[in-house]
């Protein structure tokens, strides 16, 4: 499932390409034709991303909710569009681009309430300016569920997935089983701060990159990460592989039905 740093940069790119201009909007798939013969000929006015959540403005009323899940995919391409292959559920399109949406989770025609419920109960996204981080902590510091789990609860924090959760914790020395209430108040602000400048960089170069300059495969002589996810880690998928900082072996372990990956040696299950 794409991380947030992902959602926010879909939605510079629907942006970039759509805002302001008339738009031809079908949905060859057929899962979306009632909705999108409504907007047909409107213009994108605003995009918007909240953690995994993508939302496209049209008028002063009508919102596209799009959540990728699992599966989702969008392509951007230059006009014109060709012939529409596969499962289409929403393509945009104008006199110099398109883009199609295929396999999301969620696709939908919203009011503006229910835009604002999602607001409502999704947590703070470190990539939005009206981010609370206080808001999270007050439910970390009052949980005994682990620091890991509780990352990934998007009621808490919205945006960080999988990666983000296993490289901000190792980047802080945070054992990942420790519970949210043992998170000291500095210790979270800094993980905080962290996340919001790995996940800005994230959007600006479409790729998640966490280790340090010290720790780049030009600076510690190594050859760098081979992965389909790309980007410099130092826990992420790189199990029973050896810490770039301790040389001890990376673990997994099965955590709230998702993979966590850490090490064991440099993420002690101490209170700062």
């Amino acid at each position: 499932m794409p991380e947030g740093h992902t959602i926010h940069r879909l939605a510079q790119d629907y942006a970039a390409a759509f805002l302001g201009t008339p738009l031809q909007i079908t949905s060859p798939q057929g899962k979306f034709t009632d909705a999108a013969a409504l907007l047909t000929g409107t213009e994108l006015t605003h995009t918007e991303a909240h953690g995994k959540h993508l939302f496209l403005g049209f008028r002063d009323s009508d919102c596209v909710h799009i959540h990728l899940g699992l599966f989702g995919k969008v392509t951007l391409g230059p006009a014109p569009a060709p012939p529409p292959t596969g499962t289409v559920r929403l393509r945009l399109a104008n006199s110099t681009s398109y883009v199609d949406l295929r396999g999301p989770t969620t696709c939908a025609l919203i009011t503006p309430a229910e835009k604002q419920a999602i607001h409502d109960r999704l947590g703070p996204d470190p990539l939005r300016e009206d981010a609370d981080p206080h808001s999270a902590y007050q439910k970390i510091s009052r949980s005994r569920t682990t620091i890991a789990s509780l990352l990934m609860d998007q009621k808490v924090i919205s945006g960080v997935g999988n990666v983000y959760r296993a490289e901000v914790l190792f980047r802080h020395r945070v054992d990942p089983y420790r519970a949210g209430s043992s998170i000291t108040p500095a210790e979270w602000d800094a993980i905080w701060q962290d996340l919001v400048d790995l996940m800005r960089e994230g959007v600006r170069n479409n790729r998640i990159d966490t280790v340090r300059p010290e720790h780049t495969p030009e600076a510690m002589g190594r050859p760098p990460r081979v992965d389909d996810h790309g980007g410099e880690v130092y826990v992420y998928r790189r199990a029973n592989r050896p810490c770039h900082i301790c040389g001890g072996e990376i673990r997994t372990a099965d955590l709230a039905a998702r993979n966590l990956f850490w090490c064991p040696t440099c993420q002690k299950n101490q209170i700062s």
